[in-house]
């Protein structure tokens, strides 16, 4: 093996503009982890789990917009970066994964930690990659570097994902030399990005299809905080007065029209409300929906057309009604469309105005509710998003977790905080690793919100050598997976107790106390103290029953419902 190849393929990582590298300890990956610590151009972090570690490096990645490199050794170490990988792949996160493997003719040989690494990940990576075996020849450090080359630029085209490439090394593998052994540069191919756009003619065909509507419905999906976006669609809005209507994870919660608690009137309103409300044209972009209500009611409009907005090829069809795909970025479509479309402004803001009476309508029984029913972990978790920090990251656990913080929602006084969840998989494996990822590579507070089986479950995402300040975790612990008591089916079930909801009596106190943190409860610790920072992480962890719960939210939903009835 030729180290200065390895050297300047870690020197073209940082030509590509890569700061952060992710570690997991082990022998044969030690060319690429030596490669990488001794180049200063990188900040270079190491975790001992790889399931943690890879969500710690999809969060930075998250956090910054550019890809992190991610290496393990061979083995069942590169199975134990999937979750994070097909979570990656989903939310449309850069990710660069170096694993290392042992030669290609020792695989199947019974040779220790030695698996079947070629296309592991599947579907789930952009595209599987393998660097030669042999650098003897000089085009085999040609062709390392056009590899690495294109594996980068293809993670950061859209759609954004991760890469995987696959680094086969033969013994000895302690032999790299300090950094700066060539002074030849490595060679960075640069990618340029087609500009979407669309032509007159285009444009032409588009303002004459929507001319034809009355009830147009906006829905974003999930996406990053996007101050561009916010301020093209506030400018739209003005102007046409179409609805928005979104969940906590669109990250619009700063619009005052949003339509935010649609999920919750939508479950409870008569039918025949909720049939004057199904548009005639339903525009959509961002990524998924965590409200499962929006969903259905939209599946349910047999006759709305769907045009979807979005930069890249591939596109989903949630609602079963897709019947255009547009693209370029919602930004461009927006701020094109205001000056292009016509207003038909009393039909139209008659529909929009509907969408904004029942927002209100339900905005006032959910206050209603709470001064009503003020225990239980439903509003506690109200009480801690009304005081979160005014700047901040909001991470909400899967499960419900983020159901009952998209009902609560978040309003326009929390115009600095964003929100982040995992919900490209939308498993409960690295909630607390992501929390953790971003903290790592943000100033501000990053405030987490999860449940005890999420919270147990990624343990290891503390299991580090890094100090995380800024890091405070909201934990509910009502022993179980609460949400199977809650959902249709599991519930009713003489087994739910043991094989669905699967009850554990641990609390949080013993692993704070193992690690450093601080640990309070809602009767000992007001939230303003919880939310200062002290240098260390802090838990403010709630412990509640089952029962209780399930009760005050079937209470929740039937008064909803009566809101209607009244």
């Amino acid at each position: 093996m030729n180290s200065n190849v390895i050297h300047l393929l870690a020197e073209l990582c940082a030509e590509k503009g890569i700061q952060d590298v992710v570690i997991c300890p082990g022998s044969r990956s030690a060319p690429l982890t030596l490669a990488f610590i001794r180049n200063s151009r990188f900040t270079s972090r190491t975790f001992s789990d790889e399931r943690s570690a890879a969500f710690i490096a999809l969060a930075m990645a998250q956090q910054t917009g550019k890809p992190v490199v991610l290496i393990c050794t061979s083995g069942s170490a590169a199975y134990n970066f999937a979750p994070a990988v097909a979570e990656a792949f989903f939310q449309e996160v850069p990710l660069i994964v170096f694993t290392a493997d042992r030669p290609r003719e020792w695989i199947d040989q019974r040779d220790g930690q030695t698996i079947r690494q070629e296309n592991i990940y599947g579907n789930h990576v952009k595209r599987f990659f393998e660097l030669p075996q042999e650098y003897s020849h000089p085009d085999g450090g040609w062709h390392a570097n056009r590899i690495v080359n294109e594996a980068i630029n293809l993670s950061g085209a859209e759609p954004k994902g991760p890469v995987h490439i696959n680094a086969p090394f033969r013994e000895p593998l302690y032999t790299i030399p300090p950094i700066h052994i060539s002074k030849t540069p490595p060679r960075n191919i640069i990618a340029t990005p087609t500009n979407q756009i669309l032509t007159e003619s285009q444009w032409d065909g588009l303002t004459k299809a929507l001319s034809q509507f009355r009830k147009i419905l906006i829905v974003p999906g999930q996406q990053n905080p996007s101050s561009q976006l916010l301020a093209t669609l506030s400018s739209f809005h003005k102007q046409h007065r179409w609805p928005v209507v979104g969940d906590i994870l669109s990250n619009f919660h700063s619009l005052p029209f949003l339509c935010r608690h649609a999920d919750a009137f939508l479950g409870q309103m008569p039918k025949p409300l909720k049939q004057s409300l199904q548009p005639d044209l339903l525009i959509t972009f961002g990524k998924s929906l965590v409200a499962k209500n929006i969903k259905l009611f939209l599946r349910g409009s047999s006759q709305v057309e769907h045009w979807h907005i979005q930069s890249h090829l591939e596109t989903a069809d949630t609602f079963q009604s897709l019947t255009r795909i547009i693209h370029v970025t919602p930004e461009y479509f927006f701020s094109q469309l205001q000056v292009r479309a016509t207003t038909h402004q009393v039909e139209r803001h008659a529909y929009a105005e509907e969408w904004q009476q029942h927002e209100l309508q339900t905005g006032n029984a959910i206050d209603d509710f709470f001064e009503d029913n003020p225990q239980g972990e439903f509003a506690f978790l109200k009480k801690v998003i009304h005081s979160l920090p005014e700047k901040c990251n909001l991470h909400l656990a899967n499960s419900m977790s983020v159901r009952y913080a998209n009902h609560i929602g978040l309003g326009k006084s929390h115009q600095s905080v964003n929100v982040y969840s995992n919900r490209g998989t939308s498993g409960i494996d690295g909630c607390t690793s992501t929390a953790v990822g971003h903290a790592l590579k943000s100033e501000v507070p990053n405030v987490l919100i999860t449940g005890d089986q999420a919270f147990f479950y990624d343990r290891n995402a503390f299991w580090h050598n890094y100090q995380l300040p800024n890091l405070f975790v909201v934990l509910i612990n009502n022993h179980g997976g609460i949400i199977f008591n809650m959902i249709d089916g599991p519930g009713g079930l003489p087994e739910s107790e043991e094989f669905f909801i699967t009850r554990q009596a641990l609390n949080a106190k013993s692993l704070a106390k193992e690690f450093g943190f601080f640990h309070g409860d809602p009767q000992t610790s007001s939230m303003q103290a919880f939310f200062k920072p002290d240098g260390k992480v802090k838990i403010m962890e709630m412990e509640s029953t089952q029962a209780s719960n399930k009760k005050i939210f079937e209470a929740f939903k039937n008064h909803i419902k009566q809101s209607y009835e009244a």
